[in-house]
């Protein structure tokens, strides 16, 4: 154990927003010597192990992180870097066809992967709307907790000293209960944005480039038939001067061109 582990036995614990927490009484080794957690003594609640990767040593004090915020940290690096690499992998298979067998072996790996994080996101999403309303419910405690001392102060139970220490804590208290909930919305927004994204990237496979083409073959079509016509001789019918028709041409995807096709089921395949 190494000497910033030790020192930190006996300080005060708070939380990532100012609530005081305990106190560290001592903490539990691993074989190797290493911390696995640590023990806090949390008044009334009594001892309580806390995982060593929850706790932060700022100065006097020992500072606690939410389970919830480290599992969500991780969960939106883990998602949006596997969605970034799915978005490589299909720009490197339209830009080279012959990539194509080795970018699907690759393709598995990172559908499973986000399979798991699907689920792990589904059980995020729980805790953090579990923690919102227990931040609301304690809002609302204090917030009556408040209301009273103030009838009180009216009814001259309390003197007005005592009335602002209770208002000044309550204030701190509730400082703290509106941060934790801003961070809270602000990590689902994030969790949500990333999963439009991912939504969006299963809606529409390779369409931008799809649509290109059909634009320019639109393009060319229109452009022939804008052409000036050559004037008929006299003498010649219309029908002898008409030249042989052009076949008109074949949009990406479409029916005639095996190859391309195949294409574009791959592509949405490996999008799905």
């Amino acid at each position: 154990m190494s000497k910033e582990e030790i020192e930190f036995i006996g300080k005060q614990v708070k939380d990532m927003y100012g609530t005081y927490v305990g106190k560290v009484v001592g903490t539990i080794t691993d074989f190797d010597g290493s911390v696995q957690t640590v023990g806090i003594d949390c008044g009334s609640e009594g001892l309580k192990q806390i995982a060593f990767e929850q706790l932060v040593v700022q100065g006097q004090f020992v500072i606690f992180i939410p389970r919830w915020r480290l599992d969500a940290q991780r969960l939106l690096r883990e998602k949006s870097l596997t969605l970034s690499r799915i978005r490589a992998l299909i720009d490197i298979v339209s830009e080279n066809d012959d990539m194509k067998e080795d970018a699907e072996l690759i393709h598995e790996r990172y559908k499973m992967k986000l399979l798991t994080l699907d689920e792990t996101e589904r059980q995020i999403k729980e805790r953090l709307d579990k923690r919102t309303a227990e931040l609301e419910s304690q809002l609302k405690s204090i917030k009556m907790l408040r209301f009273d001392a103030k009838l009180q102060n009216k009814s001259n139970e309390i003197s007005d000293a005592k009335y602002e220490l209770v208002k000044t804590h309550t204030v701190e208290i509730i400082e703290h209960i509106e941060h934790e909930k801003a961070e809270i919305a602000n990590i689902q927004r994030r969790i949500n944005d990333l999963s439009v994204e991912q939504l969006e990237r299963k809606e529409s496979p390779k369409q931008d480039v799809h649509s290109a083409a059909v634009s320019y073959l639109g393009k060319v079509e229109n452009s022939s038939s804008s052409q000036p016509k050559t004037p008929i001789p006299a003498g010649i019918s219309a029908s002898e001067s008409s030249p042989t028709p052009t076949p008109k041409p074949v949009a990406i995807g479409a029916d005639g061109d095996e190859d391309t096709t195949q294409d574009t089921d791959w592509l949405k395949r490996i999008s799905s």
